[in-house]
């Protein structure tokens, strides 16, 4: 009878029990395994890149000429069946010619994969290996077999298959003295390898190389701990993160008498990265460094390869066709080919990284880490010329580069940035980009106790054109974001906190618990700025307060955070707070003066008393209801897409401006509340900031409303999502009854 199990997929109960076995009699434990292991060597040839070409003969010069641009001469090439007579088998002989080193990645279509049990195509099978290996074997660094065979969806095997394709594969590769790596599991389950090795060596058949793609793309970033893991909850608890499971894998390989261990192929595919982050190019820069660096200070791999090399999506090459246009297999399993015009190809910013982090690293000693594992990443490696310190800060968070060097340590310093070129001004901050700072070998550089993340600060990175400054006067703190030091000290001299003086209400723009009020731009006398600082503060929030960012901090770290996720804001320019404040009062929040036609809330009353259209009576045009209702529904879906949970979500916080054909431009503020996530809000949080942004709104527009807004996440206004609703206007009109305001209003009533 034929095992049901198998016929689903690779995990059977074989392979189960063998996982299972290993893991609960604790040889899956290791101590600190999360952290990198102190002084071992990173091999010369460390990185490398998946690599294919195209019919045309130029595809071989292109791909050749932008690997010696990268750096890198360690390369991977799927090959399969009918390659030997398509221009796979040039472009192998080429790289060949010109010096690479291939890993020559021998593989099975899906059908013929599929039916490996057969005993045609195990024939087959046999004939295209002795094809290959007596024409290239004697050439070629190594042969992988195996590919991505965990996701039958994409390889073909069962397990009697892929034992089969192993069996035939191990004895022909072993007659041509080649070294072999498999078996090519992808992501991080390890029952996986620990199964197919337990069966391998039972036959006496384990590869010279353990080989598993080691991905960190399903936890949005690469120090991240695997919340896939036995769910958040648990992450940082078990510390799954990038580092540990290149430890604990190359230990499994170990267990089983395999010294050698490579990741085949991994990437950060730019489409997946915009789901939460709009900068998928310069974040997919951010990640390939990062990746290779955490890689480098494991110790467990002797080779990361990148891969394609070339592909809109995952590439360090972008080769110019859409998302639509990617093959209908993953190219983790195949990547078959280079597609699209070589006139439209292009470098992404993540070439540069790639480059850059080789030449820092490849051959070096690395030391030790300074910090790991905490949001601030410090590695140290050594050459033969240089102590290199390669830093970088996890997305939206900050460092600041004085409270980790002294001052003489940092201006003898050489500081390079993630894409190769000196960052000549003085760099203040390490952020989510890693910079390499540069020493003469074993000149002594002190770390200094503060060496950690600037306490509750977020930054947006990748903000074009601008920089961020930090500002330390007087017993002030705060952040400058501006184009230059001069725009910055600009800013810091005619904004400096001791000038910020809040007016009376008549001249505020706003005046209750925060006065709100605007100045001149002093970077451009034509426009202006909006203050923000708070002035009266209640009892139970004086002490609450007390335990948390001030308020300048929170309205900065919420207006970054929103941009951060391509969310529109008022845009900071800077804020300061007093060290030591007990009043809590004593904190400015400085962003953009917003103009605006009006704001949401003046659009959801209007609507509320039966009106079907709303007037722009400054811009003469009028939009009707319902498309307001899907333009704003829009914003909110991708806000909240974002990871955004914004818990101030009135409609007076929501500004709007008339864009062409009838367009609306929608921008938050008063961002001091909000919260984020690295992963979509989730739902109950939606509800909470729908129900406060639908308070003023009729029922059937709020009906319509939500409609439109639940279809992008294929649901429906239920019983559960309106209770919700009703529940917070009971709470809006019970405070007004019988909260400060009410009772306020009921003493002065009885006043008159």
């Amino acid at each position: 009878m034929n095992n049901p199990i198998k016929q689903r997929s690779m995990l059977t109960w074989p392979i189960v029990r063998k996982g299972l076995a290993y893991i609960l009699t604790g040889k899956i434990r290791q101590k600190n395994a999360h952290l990198p292991a102190e002084h071992h060597t990173v091999p010369a040839n460390f990185i490398g890149v998946c690599v294919a070409s195209a019919v045309d003969p130029t595809m071989d010069d292109y791909v050749i000429a932008e690997l010696r641009a990268l750096g890198i001469n360690q390369v991977r090439l799927d090959f399969t069946y009918g390659d030997l007579e398509s221009f796979n088998a040039r472009f192998l002989q080429r790289l060949i010619n010109d010096g690479f080193h291939v890993t020559l990645h021998l593989i099975q279509p899906f059908i013929h994969a599929k039916n490996m049990e057969n005993k045609a195509e195990q024939d087959a099978w046999q004939s295209f290996l002795n094809n290959v290996l007596n024409r290239f074997g004697r050439d070629v660094m190594r042969v992988e077999i195996g590919n991505t065979i965990n996701r039958k969806r994409w390889a073909g095997y069962t397990v009697d298959g892929f034992l089969a394709a192993w069996n035939i594969a191990y004895t022909t590769i072993k007659q041509h003295d080649i070294e072999l790596a498999g078996p090519n599991v992808t992501d991080f389950e390890p029952i996986y390898n620990i199964g197919i090795l337990s069966l391998l060596k039972a036959k006496q058949q384990l590869p010279d190389t353990h080989s598993n793609n080691l991905f960190s793309e399903r936890v949005s970033e690469p120090e991240r701990f695997d919340h896939r893991i036995l769910k958040y909850r648990w992450a940082t608890v078990l510390k799954f993160n990038l580092i540990k499971k290149a430890r604990l894998l190359k230990k499994i390989g170990q267990d089983f008498g395999i010294q050698r261990f490579i990741s085949p192929v991994a990437f950060w595919a730019i489409y997946r990265i915009q789901r939460l982050l709009p900068d998928g190019e310069q974040k997919q820069a951010d990640y390939a460094a990062r990746y290779m660096l955490l890689n480098a200070a494991s110790g467990a791999l002797d080779q990361a390869f990148w891969g394609a090399f070339i592909c809109q999506r995952e590439g360090l090459i972008d080769d110019g066709l859409t998302d639509a246009e990617y093959p209908a297999l993953e190219r983790v399993t195949h990547y078959a080919s280079v597609d699209g015009e070589q006139s439209n190809f292009w470098r992404h910013a993540s070439f540069n990284a790639i480059k850059t982090v080789a030449s820092m690293i490849q051959g070096a000693e690395y030391i030790k880490a300074i910090s790991s594992a905490n949001g601030l990443e410090i590695h140290h490696f050594q050459t033969n010329e240089h102590d290199i310190h390669a830093l970088w800060t996890i997305n939206g968070k900050v460092a600041l580069l004085q409270d980790i060097y002294d001052i003489t340590d940092i201006n003898t310093a050489t500081i390079t940035h993630r894409d190769g070129h000196l960052l000549h001004a003085q760099t203040h901050i390490v952020c989510e980009s890693p910079i390499y700072i540069h020493w003469p070998k074993n000149q002594a550089v002190q770390i200094k106790d503060t060496a950690t993340l600037a306490k509750d600060l977020a930054i947006h990175a990748h903000i074009q054109a601008l920089q961020y400054y930090p500002f330390r006067q007087d017993n002030w703190f705060g952040m400058i974001l501006a184009q230059n030091a001069e725009e910055a000290l600009l800013i810091g001299e005619q904004l400096h906190p001791s000038k910020l003086i809040s007016p009376q209400k008549t001249s505020a723009l706003r005046h209750a618990r925060n006065a709100i009020w605007a100045l001149p731009d002093p970077r451009d006398t034509q426009a202006q700025i909006t203050v923000k600082q708070p002035v009266k503060m209640y009892p139970h929030k004086a002490f609450l307060d007390r335990f948390k960012p001030s308020k300048a901090k929170r309205s900065w770290n919420g207006a970054v955070e929103l941009l951060r996720r391509g969310i529109s804001t008022a845009h900071p320019v800077a804020f300061f707070e007093q060290q030591g404040d007990k009043t809590l009062k004593q904190n400015f929040y400085i962003c953009d003066y917003v103009k605006a036609d009006c704001s949401v809330g003046e659009m959801f009353v209007h609507f509320a008393k039966g009106n079907k259209e709303f007037h722009f009576a400054g811009k003469n045009s009028t939009i009707r209801a319902t498309e307001v209702y899907q333009q704003l529904a829009q914003y909110l879906h991708r806000m909240h897409q974002t990871g955004a949970f914004f818990r101030d979500l009135s409609g007076g916080n929501v500004l709007v401006q008339l864009q062409d054909n009838n367009q609306l431009s929608f921008s938050l503020i008063d961002t001091a509340r909000a919260r984020f996530y690295t992963h979509p809000t989730p739902m109950n949080q939606r509800v909470s900031d729908l129900a406060r942004m639908c308070n003023k709104l009729h029922w059937a527009g709020r009906e319509r409303f939500m409609g439109l807004y639940l279809a992008n996440i294929g649901r429906k206004l239920n019983p559960g999502i309106k209770f919700s609703f009703y529940l917070y206007d009971f709470k809006v009109s019970f405070k007004r009854k019988f909260g400060r305001k009410g009772i306020k209003k009921l003493i002065q009533k009885f006043k008159k």
